[in-house]
């Protein structure tokens, strides 16, 4: 039947369709019998056959079917649908989908020339103010163009368009009790929809947490196990994804305790509304939470403030002398910190349009990365090594015929180890289209200095060391190779430290080595971060002093630094230091193993007192001969490169090996699953999988009943207690005769109630409270903060209340048998009689209590203070002492009734004293008192400017 008119399809058609698909399994079945030679005779290939499991093709063989299958039949596949298809059937599918080929149009768009120039936002403190820095001067200028091929566009965003969408989702953000600090996980793609969300998120006060989207259904259970670790480490209470993942998500939240709701940006956009937002961020707040590759239990959060991303913006582009003349075309993944600092917020500072397109795209189709740079004239670009070994290994000539590269002025290889032998390739086949050898850029960088720390002298061609491998492995020693020796060890110079960043070598005793030596690199500089989010233990493994350990190994010679390898994954045999990205590299050269499917690592040999190597390889072949040969050809293969052999290897199906995110191998993941006899073992079918994650999601459904159920029975515990002390308080109040007895009895009950709560209570500073003549005031932040100050202050302290209370039937009669003052609720010197009063209260020898914020908020914060209480201290002539609350607004947080534990501390600043009566004596009252209690309470600033006086 035709889908679109319901009627028999006819004979013609339908022998068109069977062909089709005759001829596309007859191109699957070539492609995978000569990847899998060995095996050849026992392949068999139906529609049903799954793509990774069953066949073995990985994101790289996918790139060379892709291009079979377009030559074939003369189309071109949807991106997308390549990247994302199962099985056999779903590329019958993308290839109905497929438009005619066609000859490919050799353009140019002319964009730097067609932008006029403009300054980078120099002033910005924060990433926010560098985006409203340009809205403000050229709102209109193009800031972003999103890809899906050299020539599609699929979206734009100016500087306006980017910050007006993202004050609406964050007014739906902070809808969403959202608050400052509060950690947000992104899980999107590359789309507009990520950057808008990303700035949302910084416009509400949090902090984004970027996590990687899963590509494929048939990893669901293995990525929702890492990303649970990841928003459960974060805290992360809100999860923006795209519409289709939110099952996916639904999964995560019912697994991750702190995870409130899940959202899409459609869906915030079209719940937004007016709503005020946050003050501007303290440049030392946290901007970004990024989790760098490693084990999946073990997620490590780099906390990066605003102001080390501009720092390291700003070094990145001294070194690159960037400006918004550049161009830069990217395919990098934005939750990985080369895309999303290096290449877009990079180019959001300078005021350079940015043209990105998926990471999935550029897999299926790599020849569009290079074609980009060609059509847009690229003048920055960046990539993995690997990056430029699928350019150079999956592209024909023909692909590449007209394309001009001669506008790019620097490409960056950075993120995992760069290879010499790459280098050269890559320098020599596209030299032939314009690209200056001058243009490759080996950089070296980390997140814990936000994404860069060393980068090359702009326009130097690569600089490559041969070392001798022995004086290397044995003494530590970079000597210079003999032009006789002929097995030297290459290692790529990647660059020297970017300005106001300093790098340093030492050995394991923390002594700074010379010139040369290879040990431990450490490194120090504005960029760096402050340590890693919700774990102290690694957080101090990190410091030495004021200097950082980068986890890697290497040497400096001549400025330049020379990365040798992770000082975790370096193998230790018989006093030799083996480097296992050199042997992963030499196996994966063995006919039938899987190129990026191979893990090297050390394991402790108890009889011999060293380092085991064992080499695990990804490899289709199942026939025993054929695999006993490949682990002889492999044991060969470490024995040239190292000088003996590997003690064992194991040949795993593909996808065996585990990986990061960003694509790099993960050897303690792998030596993990090793040692407990699971590496290679199948990943199970898909309704166990969701029933696995269904099982945990029980688990942690019935453990956070267990947290509830103490949490409920705390809150009625801590209501009863405080009822009781209520009580006893109140007839206490009435009996008692004088003021001094009922404030001596009101402070032991409230100190006893506490004590019983269960509530920690800390004060410092309360001797600097003076007997007569002063005024306190304090940050308001819960109910709780007059029945903890009742506890603490000495004295019969005038805690001045609002008018209203005056006429409550409880709370009147007992707050005036404690001589509580009543005045205006936002301006005590609205009347002379409330201003009077409380000059009088102080000169009988009472002291004020203020709070100046009028009222608190559950969004944690300082908001702006009212002049009233500040004019009645110049009027008298009282000084104030800055008193911060910390710990009420956990314990019972504003909007809500429901009690939690937590510490309280009460601590009392110095006094300030007025300088005179006059207006601009009152504001600096009022600056210095916020000042000090902004300072010390914690809290974000939500609003520095004074609130507004009411009117009649």
């Amino acid at each position: 039947m035709s889908k679109e008119t319901g009627q028999p399809s006819s004979p013609a058609a339908v022998d068109g369709q069977d062909s089709h698909a005759r001829d596309l399994i007859a191109i699957v079945t070539e492609f995978v019998r000569e990847l899998h030679s060995q095996r050849a005779d026992a392949i068999e290939i139906a529609p049903s056959s799954r793509i990774e499991r069953d066949l073995g093709i990985d994101s790289l063989g996918r790139t060379e079917l892709t291009l079979r299958i377009e030559r074939a039949f003369q189309v071109r596949l949807p991106a997308n649908a390549m990247s994302e298809a199962e099985t056999v059937s779903d590329l019958g599918r993308a290839l109905g989908r497929a438009r005619p080929a066609g000859k490919r149009a050799v353009i140019r768009k002319s964009t730097a020339s067609a932008l006029p120039t403009v300054p980078a936002a120099s002033e910005a403190r924060t990433l926010v103010e560098a985006l409203e820095w340009h809205e403000k001067r050229h709102g209109d200028r193009l800031h972003l163009t999103l890809l899906e091929d050299e020539t599609t566009t699929l979206d734009t965003l100016s500087y306006g368009e980017l910050a007006a969408r993202a004050r609406r989702v964050a007014a739906a953000i902070v809808l969403r009790g959202v608050a400052p600090g509060d950690r947000v996980a992104l899980m999107l793609p590359t789309s507009a929809d990520f950057f808008v969300a990303f700035f949302g998120i910084l416009y509400a006060g949090a902090v984004p947490v970027p996590i990687y989207p899963p590509t494929r259904l048939s990893q669901l259970e293995e990525h929702v196990r890492r990303q649970a670790g990841i928003l459960g480490n974060a805290g992360a209470r809100l999860l923006i994804t795209v519409p289709e993942g939110r099952r996916l998500a639904g999964l995560l939240k019912a697994v991750v305790e702190p995870l409130k709701a899940v959202d899409c940006v459609v869906d915030r956009e079209s719940a937004a509304s007016e709503r005020e937002l946050p003050g501007p961020a303290d440049p030392g707040a946290t901007a970004l939470i990024q989790y760098t590759s490693g084990s999946t239990g073990d997620p490590k959060g780099v906390v990066l403030s605003h102001a080390n991303l501009l720092a390291n913006i700003r070094a990145m582009g001294e070194a690159m002398q960037a400006g918004s003349k550049d161009v830069f075309v990217s395919w990098l993944p934005l939750y990985h910190d080369m895309g999303l600092i290096g290449a877009w917020l990079g180019c959001l500072y300078y005021g350079a349009p940015l043209y990105a397109m998926s990471p999935l795209n550029f897999l299926t189709r790599p020849e569009s990365w290079l074609w980009a740079m060609h059509n847009y004239r690229a003048t920055l670009s960046a990539s993995p090594n690997f990056g430029f070994e699928i350019c150079l290994n999956k592209l024909s000539d023909p692909l590449l015929e007209g394309l001009d590269l001669s506008s790019v002025r620097m490409i960056a290889n950075g993120a995992e180890p760069v290879s010499a032998a790459t280098l050269r390739r890559f320098s020599e086949r596209f030299g032939r289209f314009g690209l200056s050898a001058r243009a490759l850029a080996p950089v070296y960088g980390l997140a814990e200095s936000s994404v860069g720390l060393a980068f090359p002298p702009l326009g130097r061609p690569p600089l490559i060391d041969r070392v001798n491998r022995r004086a290397l492995s044995t003494h530590g020693i970079a000597e210079i190779a003999s032009a006789e020796d002929s097995a030297p060890v290459e290692i790529v110079a990647c660059g020297q430290p970017l300005p106001r960043h300093e790098i340093r070598i030492v050995d394991d005793a923390g002594r700074e080595l010379g010139e040369r030596r290879e040990g431990q690199l450490q490194f120090r500089g504005p960029s760096a971060t402050a340590g890693y989010f919700r774990d102290e233990e690694k957080t101090r493994a990190l410091f030495h002093d004021d200097w950082l350990d980068s986890g890697d190994r290497a040497y400096m010679a001549g400025g330049d630094v020379f990365i040798t390898g992770r000082v975790k994954d370096i193998i230790i045999r018989a006093g030799r230091h083996l480097y296992p990205q050199e042997i992963e590299a030499a196996v994966a050269a063995v006919p039938g193993v899987r190129k990026g499917g191979v893990a090297v690592f050390g394991q402790a040999d108890r009889t011999t007192g060293t380092e085991r190597v064992v080499v695990i390889a990804e490899t289709a072949e199942t026939d025993p001969d054929a695999s006993a040969s490949m682990q002889e050809r492999v044991i060969a293969a470490t024995t040239d490169i190292v000088g003996s052999p590997a003690d064992e290897v194991v040949l795993v199906p593909p996808r065996s090996v585990p990986k990061t995110s960003s694509g790099k191998i993960r050897r303690s993941a792998a030596k993990v699953l090793y040692e407990s006899g699971r590496i290679g073992s199948e990943n199970r079918p898909l309704p166990l999988q969701l029933s696995s994650l269904m099982m945990l999601g029980i688990g942690a459904q019935m453990r956070r009943l267990a947290r509830r159920l103490k949490e409920f029975l705390f809150a009625v515990w801590w209501w009863a207690v405080l009822g009781v002390a209520l009580s006893a308080g109140a007839v206490a109040v009435l009996v008692l005769p004088r003021l001094s007895w009922r404030w001596h009895a009101v402070r032991w009950i409230c100190r006893a109630a506490l004590a019983i709560m269960g509530v920690p209570l800390a004060a410092s500073g309360v001797e600097r409270v003076p007997r007569q003549g002063a005024m306190l005031a304090f940050n308001h932040s819960s109910y709780f903060d007059a029945f903890v100050l009742a506890a603490i202050l000495p004295g019969e302290p005038a805690i001045v209340a609002k008018r209203e209370l005056a006429g409550h039937l409880l709370a009147g009669p007992l707050l005036r048998r404690l001589q509580i003052p009543f005045v205006e609720r936002y301006d005590v010197s609205e009347s002379l009689e409330d201003a009077s009063r409380l000059a009088s209260l102080a000169r009988k020898g009472r002291v004020l209590v203020v709070f100046p914020e009028g009222t608190f908020t559950r969004r944690p914060g300082l908001t702006g203070f009212y002049l009233g209480a500040f004019k009645v201290a110049a009027a008298a002539g009282l000084a104030i002492l800055p008193g911060i609350i910390r710990g009420t607004r956990t314990v019972l947080r504003g909007e809500q009734w429901f009690p939690r534990h937590g510490a309280i501390s009460v601590e009392i600043a110095d006094a300030v004293a007025p300088s005179g009566t006059s207006f601009e004596a009152v504001l600096q009252l009022r600056d210095a008192v916020r000042g000090a209690i902004l300072s010390r309470c914690g809290e974000p600033d939500l609003g520095g400017l004074a609130k507004p006086e009411p009117r009649a």
